[in-house]
């Protein structure tokens, strides 16, 4: 289980993948960052954050390529800061990730990507026709892009579900805390799908907020905006393996985690989520997920999370993501491809 302020080990090799073409194994490329690598062997081990930091900075530095090494041409060390600003001039969220993606687009046509507006729901869609790379390529162009929108937007923007075009990978624990529990892969196209009011946010950055930010970089974008804390994510975990209609109340949760009702909903509170709002998030989840399977009816999927009827259903899943089951639904299931899709594409990569 991902573990607060940590990473798996599991992705420091992933990260240390793309310089194996170089002949640097892995533990001569830690030691001439002045990186130990005593208990990476570990597959089930965690480093810290500062750690999967100080690497990241370190080959950057050293390789002028602040993408690992796994692109067609080195992602050149200061272009996470032009990124920054190409999206800071701009007045709204809507108008600066259009131009954050042409930005990258012109470092490199490996990140041709386009943002397309659909109603309530958004999507950016990375194009890449040939072979898929590996999902750790993938999940950190999200990271990156992610990472910034919810800098400018000042708060963290709720990953709805990822699309990617490769297999899964044997360890996506991580991944799903950073992004979303709905990853899907071998999927035909590679994208993130998010509530379009988030492009509604405004963006009132300056030069200081920048330099703050960037200085804490990859850090801030590592644990800032994820939902990290481990009494949240054993709840949620503890939901996910019952059926809702089994979930217990308050006072039965508090005896499962050895607590008392009060010191349970106090530690709750203190973290801006009280119990209603983490099974909320469980069960949009859950909805999101079997909104995916073409074939299973909205009543099974309103019975399955415990609601007396389809409207309730309806009503809250509104609620949870700004749209409504039937829309969803339709994205989740389209296919993206370089025409003929609906929607308002905001930049053509």
């Amino acid at each position: 289980m991902a573990v607060k302020g940590t990473i798996s080990n599991r992705l420091v090799h992933e990260a240390l993948l793309g310089y194996q073409p170089l002949g640097l194994a892995p533990d001569a490329l830690l030691a001439r960052e002045g990186l130990s690598a005593q208990g990476l062997d570990d597959p089930d081990g965690r480093v810290g954050v500062g750690y999967f930091e100080r690497l990241w900075r370190r080959l950057a530095r050293r390789y002028d390529d602040e993408f690992f090494g796994m692109a067609a041409r080195p992602l050149r060390a200061g272009s996470f800061a032009f990124l920054c600003r190409a999206c800071m001039a701009q007045p709204t969220l809507a108008e600066a990730l259009p131009h954050g993606l042409e930005f990258l687009r012109l470092l490199d046509e490996d990140f041709r990507a386009e943002l397309i507006r659909r109603d309530e729901l958004a999507e950016i869609v990375l194009h890449d026709p040939d072979e898929p790379r590996r999902a750790f390529a993938y999940f950190t162009f999200w990271l990156i892009l992610h990472g910034v929108a919810c800098w400018l937007a000042g708060r963290r923007i709720p990953i709805l579900a990822v699309d990617v075009r490769c297999a899964a990978p044997a360890y996506l624990d991580d991944y799903r805390v950073m992004f979303s529990e709905n990853l899907r892969f071998a999927r035909p196209a590679n994208r993130i799908i998010f509530a379009a009011d988030a492009l509604d946010a405004p963006i009132r950055r300056d030069e200081k907020d920048l330099q703050r930010f960037l200085a804490q970089a990859p850090g801030n974008i590592l644990v800032k905006y994820q939902d990290h804390d481990s009494l949240a994510t054993h709840i949620k975990a503890h939901l996910r393996g019952l059926p809702p209609a089994q979930w217990p109340d308050g006072e039965r949760l508090a005896a499962t985690f050895h607590v008392s009702p009060s010191t349970l909903r106090r530690r709750l509170a203190a973290l801006g989520q009280p119990y209603q709002a983490l099974k909320d998030g469980v069960r949009r989840d859950l909805a999101i997920g079997w909104l995916a399977e073409a074939d299973l009816p909205f009543a099974a999927i309103a019975e399955r999370l415990g609601f007396a009827d389809i409207s309730s259903f309806y009503k809250a899943f509104r609620k949870w993501t700004g749209t409504n089951p039937g829309r969803y639904r339709t994205l989740i299931l389209s296919q993206p491809d370089r025409a003929g899709r609906p929607g308002r594409r905001l930049t053509g990569g």
